[in-house]
Formats: structure tokens, C-alpha cells, sequence
């Protein structure tokens, strides 16, 4: 098969795009034929050699990516036979092996996708949606809200003007260019503003009238952080679950006593809930994609363009989820 492999840490053009093993699939796993493949911006960190999460280092040479979508085309031993040939979608947990044309994960991760979603959206939202799910467990939306989203034309910010829209709160979009505040007014945000301007706070003043903010869902950081909050009335809340805008090994989100809530990690699987949390968001998230109330915006790129998938998150260039595609 070919595959992105990584050989040595470093800048995006390490990512070579190479013929390699196929992998096989072990007692409870499936191998997915890859149709769409996402990619997060924790793996550009991943690929300069930050760690994150992981449990242990990442043994090299890898194959990035842990999100996949595809159809199932080999079985381990013990996996029922009716999954053969489905229209699946797995997150691969911290297990590499998406940026391929085949990918190996357990069966108990993989969820068939919808008739309705292709490969691209799939993959979207079981990463992406599921998180931007967890996310609104926290929010209370509502016509008194008033949210102020940076980050707006973002995979996750896409899908929070949706949802904060769907359940009737007045929404402020920030993005970077006009380009992106142009697909966040499509979006169905009431305003879309270009954080790029100094003076956008100022914009958003003049079109609440006066009216506060209600609720900031901040996954930048940063300045644009830091002004956001400040729009916020007597009891707002301030939502953080990133802070991209410093960078991931770098940094550290904006945080004011009294108003600022992190809502990422162990928290928002507790809020999930279910024997298995996770997979609790991710069936959320692709049942609200199947039902037309959540749309991902998707970018992509050949698999082959992997590192200029890469380049393009470092340096802000993409809108809603980057997917690689064989």
C-alpha cells in the first residue's frame, strides 16, 4: 500500500509518501480500506515531536493520522462476518496508521457511517463533531445566549455556530481574512467579523447595541481571547477547550477567575457519560451529521499533499476539517 511515513521528527516535508507493508488485521480488529483520513492540529505537533497525550513516545518510523474513514475489506479472527464490506468510521485512539490506504483498528471503535455522510464528512465528525458535541454539553444555549466563537471558519467553530444557531442564540463569529468570515456569515452566524482588524471588538459592540455577550467558545487563546472575554456582561461565561493561537507546546490558554471553564479532557467525559464516553460523542455527533442539523465544512487534500496539508493548519491557511484522501 502507500503510505505517509514519518522517518525523523521535524518540519512537514519529512512527511514521505512511500510504498510500505500492508498492515494485518488481529484477533478483533478490521482492516478499512481508507477513503478520507483526518488530520488535527495536535498532528503537527505530533510530527515535530511532541508527545501530548501519548501514553509512551512514538516509536519511528510512524504513519500519522487516528482519524479514518473507509469500507472494511479484511477481518481479524472473532469479527462477525457482517462487517465485511460496510461504509465505516473509526478513531484509531492513540494508535497511529490513518495517513494510509489501509488502516487496522479494534472492531469495538468503528461505527458504520450513515447513508447520507460520505467518507470526508464521516471522518469530520468523529473526531471533530465529537468534540464540538462534548463542547455544548457545557454551553446551555438558548435565545438569551449570545456566543461569541473565535476561530469561527475552524472544523470545531463551524460546528458550534451551527448548533448555537439551531438552538436559537444570537452568534458572533470571529475568523481570521475575509475569506473566512465570508464562509462564517454562510455558516449562519448573525455577524461574522475579521479578528485580523484591531478594531473588531468595537464592530461587535455596535451590532449588540449594547447588549452583552453571554458565553465566549474559546479553543485560540491568546489576544483574541483576552478580547473576547472582555465583551462578556455580569455572569458570562467563558468556555476554553484550546488554545491554538499559542500553539500546543507552547503557551497556555487565557483564564479569568470566576468566568473561565475548561471543558476539555476527563471533564467532558464525565458530563458524556455512558460505560464508554467517547464512543458516546462520536454517535452524537454522527447521528446530529445524519440528520442534516450539523454540516462539517471539509477541506482536502491527496494523500500524497500531506505535507501541504500540514503546512496549511500551521499557518492558518484551511477552513472547516483538513482530510486526506488516497
Amino acid at each position: 500500500m502507500h503510505a505517509i511515513r514519518l522517518h525523523a521528527f521535524g518540519p512537514a516535508e519529512n512527511l514521505a509518501y512511500e510504498e510500505t507493508a500492508d498492515p494485518r488485521p488481529a484477533p478483533g480488529q478490521v482492516r478499512i480500506a481508507v477513503r478520507a483520513a483526518g488530520v488535527h492540529l495536535l498532528d503537527t505537533a505530533l510530527r515535530e515531536g511532541f508527545q501530548g497525550p501519548a501514553p509512551e513516545p512514538t516509536p519511528l518510523p510512524t504513519i500519522p493520522g487516528r482519524e479514518v474513514a473507509g469500507v472494511v475489506e479484511s477481518l481479524g479472527e472473532g469479527v462477525a462476518a457482517l462487517w465485511l464490506g460496510k461504509r465505516v468510521v473509526a478513531h484509531l485512539g492513540f494508535a497511529p496508521g490513518g495517513y494510509a490506504e489501509l488502516a487496522v483498528t479494534d472492531v469495538e471503535r468503528v461505527h458504520e457511517i450513515p447513508e447520507n455522510l460520505d467518507f470526508a464528512q464521516a471522518v469530520a465528525m468523529i473526531g471533530t463533531g465529537r468534540t464540538a458535541l462534548g463542547i455544548v454539553q457545557f454551553a446551555a444555549f438558548g435565545p438569551d445566549t449570545v456566543a461569541v466563537i473565535p476561530a469561527a471558519a475552524g472544523g470545531i467553530g463551524t460546528l458550534l455556530v451551527q448548533y448555537a444557531k439551531n438552538a436559537g442564540a444570537v452568534v458572533v463569529g470571529l475568523a481570521g481574512g475575509p475569506e473566512k468570515t465570508a464562509r462564517v456569515r454562510e455558516n449562519g452566524a448573525d455577524l461574522a467579523v475579521d479578528y485580523t482588524d484591531p478594531g473588531w471588538p468595537e464592530k461587535v459592540r455596535a451590532f449588540l447595541g449594547g447588549r452583552p455577550a453571554t458565553l465566549v467558545l474559546d479553543g485560540v487563546g491568546g489576544d483574541v481571547a483576552r478580547a473576547s472575554v472582555d465583551l462578556l456582561g455580569p455572569g458570562g461565561r467563558h468556555l476554553v477547550f484550546g488554545w491554538s493561537g499559542e500553539g500546543l507546546r507552547g503557551g497556555g490558554p487565557h483564564l479569568v477567575e470566576g468566568v473561565s471553564e475548561q471543558v476539555l479532557g476527563p471533564v467532558m467525559l464525565r458530563r458524556a457519560g455512558g460505560p464508554d464516553p467517547m464512543r458516546t460523542l462520536e454517535l452524537r455527533a454522527l447521528t446530529e451529521a445524519a440528520a442534516g442539523r450539523l454540516v462539517p465544512a471539509v477541506q482536502r487534500f491527496p494523500l500524497a499533499g500531506a505535507a501541504a496539508a500540514h503546512r496549511a493548519l500551521e499557518t492558518r491557511a484551511t477552513t472547516g476539517k483538513v482530510v486526506l484522501e488516497p
